[in-house]
């Protein structure tokens, strides 16, 4: 019977995973299938909670790290985040002390602040936006 609760949770948990595509319950579906081995080579209960234990977290430490690398790389930016690292147009000079600033980065108008206080840009000048805040380019002269 134990068996049998051990798969049926190793499902929960996969599907779960499928739902939320979050990379959070797979590790202790593997985790649940251990422990459902162990119990079908005779191991008592604790012994299989201590295995759904032990694998549930070495495949939390050990491969989640490595498979958020991997979907991360081919994860597609998107909206204001695929303008860090373009270059933008100074429209009005920027200086953060006198809060003033604007630059043009595809044809869309927006409001900059330098990366440093002490730095002035004027107009006309070409930057490279290194942060986006709320809806502030934050930029650095090239």
């Amino acid at each position: 019977m134990e068996i049998l609760c051990w798969l049926l949770l190793a499902a929960i948990f996969i599907v779960m995973e499928i739902v939320s595509l979050g990379l959070t319950t797979i590790w202790f579906a593997g985790g649940a299938f251990v422990a459902a081995i162990a119990g079908l080579v005779g191991a008592n209960l604790i012994i299989q909670i201590l295995c759904f234990i032990v694998v549930s977290v070495v495949l939390l430490m050990v491969t989640r790290p490595i498979a958020l690398k991997y979907l991360d790389a081919k994860t597609e930016k998107t909206n204001a985040e695929a303008l860090i690292g373009q270059n933008a147009v100074v429209i009005s000079g920027i200086n953060n002390i006198e809060g003033t600033g604007q630059a043009r980065v595809n044809g869309m108008e927006w409001t900059a602040r330098a990366s440093e206080d002490s730095v002035v840009i004027a107009e006309g000048e070409t930057v490279r936006i290194v942060d986006i805040q709320g809806v502030k380019l934050i930029v650095e002269t090239l």
